[in-house]
């Protein structure tokens, strides 16, 4: 159900869309195929209206292999080649400025700034905040304001929004009313939601498997957290990960987060540039045994300077491993 706050939110995103002369899209750090899908799919439309239109991410510096076939590619830009003034800014998927990486400096030339996302933990910090900590994803978000504009929503359009709703739901493990609905009318237009999830989900290469086997030997599990809740984790080394490609390190944590004795699941990854900097992926199951009636990982993540959902969340930390697991053990509890 939309309510109030939602439509004025709508009303001001698509008034702002429609006025533009030109359009920065920036994607978090690090991206996956909810913020990426969120920022291809407004460039198509954008384009096609005639507004020329930038799409970037600060970091890597290049594009994550399994999403290199998304519709609308061509629009993606370096970060150097973001202009520095534009009439409006957009950011997609983006809980917080610290999102945006180096990609922040550009805020202040933008005569208007559009936060579209669906974390609960957004800061809002946009002139103008479409926030839905309800939806499923931000392509989700970005079909509603679509629709809210009057925009049509075709192959191309649905192939990359449903790119960010089949990673963003765990390949439909996680929804709500409407979910299907969605992915049902994106399907409608002809794409090939099978290839899709093939290519984002379960398509490694070979040296996947060596280094999984080196991951998984380092994971600990700690079943007296939070109250006997559980706590599993793993070390993702940079000598784990050479010619690793991000998504490959990504997929480490959905397989760690399988432990049925642990309620929260989460995997340090260690930075291949910045010594003693590591990003963290945290992830909680919402039933079952060892659940705690489903840990809010997003509050435990925001505590340590990081954010995102109530089941998975992350956040960047500094420091020797056994540090990084005693302060995430210490606010867990």
């Amino acid at each position: 159900m939309t309510t109030i706050r939602e439509t004025a939110g709508l009303d001001a995103a698509v008034a702002a869309l429609d006025a533009a002369r030109s359009v920065s899209v920036i994607c978090h750090v690090q991206p996956d195929a909810d913020t990426i899908g969120s920022g291809l799919a407004l460039a198509l439309v954008l384009h096609r209206r005639g507004t020329p239109v930038w799409v970037s991410f600060a970091e890597p510096a290049n594009l994550p292999m399994s999403m290199t076939a998304l519709p609308g590619v061509r629009h993606l830009v370096a970060p150097a080649e973001v202009p520095a003034e534009v009439d409006l800014l957009v950011t997609v998927d983006c809980g917080s400025v610290g999102r945006l990486g180096a990609l922040a400096d550009r805020l202040p030339g933008a005569a208007t700034t559009l936060v579209i996302d669906h974390h609960r933990s957004n800061t809002r910090f946009g002139a103008i905040n479409l926030v839905d900590p309800g939806a499923e994803s931000t392509t989700s978000v970005i079909a509603r304001l679509l629709d809210a504009w009057g925009m049509p929503i075709d192959s191309e359009v649905a192939q990359c929004l449903y790119a960010g709703l089949v990673t963003d739901t765990g390949s439909f493990r996680w929804v709500r009313p409407g979910t299907h609905d969605l992915a049902e009318r994106l399907l409608a237009t002809g794409i090939d939601g099978a290839e899709i999830a093939r290519t984002l989900l379960d398509t490694h290469p070979f040296g996947w498997l060596p280094m999984l086997s080196r991951v998984l030997g380092t994971a600990q599990l700690a079943p007296d957290v939070r109250g006997g809740v559980g706590l599993v984790y793993a070390f993702v080394r940079r000598a784990d990960v050479d010619g690793m490609r991000s998504e490959e390190i990504e997929s480490v944590i959905d397989i760690v987060r399988t432990t049925a004795e642990a309620g929260v699941a989460a995997v340090f990854k260690e930075s291949r540039t910045v010594p003693n900097r590591w990003t963290v992926s945290l992830r909680s199951r919402d039933s079952g045994p060892n659940t705690g009636d489903g840990i809010d990982v997003a509050e435990v993540a925001t505590e340590l300077g990081g954010g995102g959902h109530r089941f998975a969340a992350g956040y960047t930390a500094y420091g020797t491993p056994d540090d990084l697991v005693g302060a995430l053990v210490a606010v867990l509890g």
